[in-house]
């Protein structure tokens, strides 16, 4: 418990009257921290705390890279500048021995402050030589970036800078005539070279390289630690990201796969403002950031690109192992399905041969300069396509969204509506469809059909973004694990119901739980699943749900085969294995 005497060595409370003291530490938290635990995380509420034993390093994230930044010893505080600012903690603090911490909550830190000036100018002056400490941190952090070198419309070179973004790479992009780019290559361009060329950090360059190619060679996981784990998740969109955080903070080894980077689809939107717990709104990308930092807390393992090309699993669930592409082999107790999907293809002449070129599903970041002071287009009238032109409309001179439908109300939230009402360079058409593209090397323009009067217009453009829908890529899975028509995966009831019209069977005696494929122990959650809400918020959700089905799973196997085993049964009493044969 902290007391007033405790206080009184305390070189901030030096002047403060003993009565103010009493108060203080009656409001106070007495922690005790043990050696390498840790006080708070860069990005968690912020605290006031003061160090009375012990000792604590600073550290913070500059670029991906954890610098440590300070240490405290005892008598000295911390916590004071986000709470002053009203932002999150901005750096992480662990302990290095046995410490004991003061904390004061957010209400107590400002009441202390008001109450005692000397006290707040002392805070003040502390304040402002913290952030110009921070400030020659973050100058002193070497950044390192890898630089890519390729032609604009190389729907490859399109990939790779999208594999970097979304896998938070920084990454410089030049194309082959750049002055900059010629650095260690013939002065102009020669017929036989082949891009894109990736230059790593190191000045080593990588031709045409594969995602795993370079996620390998600049240190992203790609091979599974581990030969069997006890939750294999296959996808890394919000329900994969929300069932390795649950999974593994219970206890459960937990593998994640994801073929190109944490975040899925939702990771592309610009702002998602009605996420519980956002009142300001946030992007996907940061709320795809915020996850993985929460799963890699836990232990999570996580490889990125690669492939699921195969499970394997007996017709009782109980032996199952996940196929990576290159052959590799991992086995697990339990799977979970949460590979999302795939943007809709637009099914006009010759848009297949301009993907990359100027024709790009889903928002396409990286593409948002190249829009500037253009007249672009999108299609679509989801929440998808209504972010995605919030987003390119701080670029482009004017966003054209093109919707088949008579108005917006039906499949967009009314938020995002009213934000694009009030964009002057937002257009909205309705009932009007893309029925024509022109270019040969790249877009050039587009044909735009009125579905009322069915009169066409040609409209010069180098950027279309679709947002047409999503399809389920289920084909990779083995066929006892039943889809629907569409290539959703079926679960819960709709399993029963399906088994029952195909005239086969469920294996084993119980229903399947709610999450659960017509394999015992594989789960399907998100996107992907028949039947599900294409939202961020029920994709959590259903990830967070999938681990308790497994948790259960998993007792009820470990129990089959605990009574399965004759050197259990002969150690139980008749009665005990009775009662076990009646169950």
């Amino acid at each position: 418990m902290i007391t007033p005497d405790l206080l009184k060595d305390v070189p901030l409370f030096a002047e403060v009257p003993a009565a103010e003291l009493s108060t203080i530490a009656a409001r106070a938290a007495d922690i005790h921290l043990r050696d390498g635990e840790w006080l708070i995380h860069e990005g968690e509420a912020p605290a006031f705390f003061i160090l009375l034993s012990g000792r604590i390093v600073v550290s913070k994230s500059y670029g991906g890279i954890e610098r440590q930044i300070n240490e405290y010893l005892p008598g000295m505080f911390s916590g004071e500048l986000p709470l002053l600012l009203g932002s999150p903690a901005i750096a992480s603090l662990r302990a290095t021995e046995a410490s004991r911490v003061f904390r004061l909550d957010e209400h107590d830190f400002r009441d202390l402050i008001v109450k005692c000036p000397k006290l707040n100018a002392e805070l003040l002056r502390t304040m402002a030589t913290r952030v110009g400490h921070l400030q020659q941190a973050a100058l002193e952090t070497p950044v390192a970036t890898v630089t890519i070198i390729g032609h604009r419309f190389d729907l490859a070179c399109h990939d790779l800078r999208d594999f970097l973004a979304r896998n938070r790479v920084l990454f410089r992009w030049h194309d082959p005539r750049d002055p900059e780019a010629r650095m260690g290559m013939c002065a102009v361009p020669q017929a036989d070279e082949a891009f894109p060329v990736v230059v790593l950090p190191d000045g080593s360059r990588l031709i045409t390289p594969s995602f795993r190619e370079v996620a390998e060679r600049l240190g992203l996981n790609t091979v599974p630690a581990q030969t069997s784990y006890d939750v294999t998740i296959v996808g890394g969109g919000p329900a994969g990201l929300a069932a390795a955080v649950y999974g593994a903070s219970e206890g459960l080894c937990t593998l994640l796969i994801e073929r190109e980077a944490p975040g899925g689809q939702a990771g592309t939107s610009s702002r998602i403002e009605n996420y519980l717990g956002f009142p300001a709104g946030i992007s996907g990308d940061d709320l795809g950031l915020r996850a993985l930092k929460q799963a890699t807390r836990f232990g999570v393992e996580i490889i990125v690109a690669r492939n699921v090309v195969g499970i394997e699993a007996d017709s009782g669930g109980k032996a199952l192992a996940v196929v990576l592409d290159g052959g590799d082999r991992v086995e697990t107790r339990s799977i979970i399905i949460a590979s999302g999907v795939a943007w809709r293809e637009l099914e006009v002449i010759g848009a297949d041969t301009l993907v990359g070129r100027g024709i790009y599903y889903g928002a396409a970041r990286t593409e948002a300069l190249n829009t500037r002071g253009r007249d672009i287009f999108l299609i679509g009238g989801g929440n998808s396509a209504g972010q995605a032109a919030m987003f390119f409309a701080n670029y482009a001179r004017t966003v054209t969204l093109l919707v088949r439908g008579p108005s917006l109300s039906a499949t967009m939230s009314h938020y995002l509506i009213a934000q694009l009402e009030s964009k002057a360079n937002v257009k909205i058409e309705v009932l009007t469809q893309v029925v024509g593209v022109e270019g040969t090397d790249h877009l050039e323009a587009i044909n735009i059909e009125d579905r009322r009067s069915g009169k066409r217009r040609r409209e010069p453009t180098d950027a279309l973004f679709v947002f047409i829908g999503a399809d389920a890529k289920t084909e990779w899975l083995p066929r006892a694990v039943i889809c629907d028509e569409r290539g959703y995966v079926c679960t819960g009831r709709d399993v029963t119901d399906l088994v029952a019209q195909q005239h086969g069977s469920w294996p084993i005696e119980r229903d399947p739980y709610l999450l659960e494929t017509s394999v015992p122990g594989i789960f399907a959650v998100g996107d992907v699943r028949h039947g599900s809400i294409k939202r961020v918020a029920s994709g959590v959700g259903e990830g967070s749900m999938a681990i308790a089905f497994i948790h259960q799973y998993l007792s009820e196997r470990q129990a089959g085969e605990a009574n399965s085993d004759p050197r259990h049964s002969a150690a139980r009493p008749a009665e005990a294995r009775a009662a076990a044969g009646a169950a």
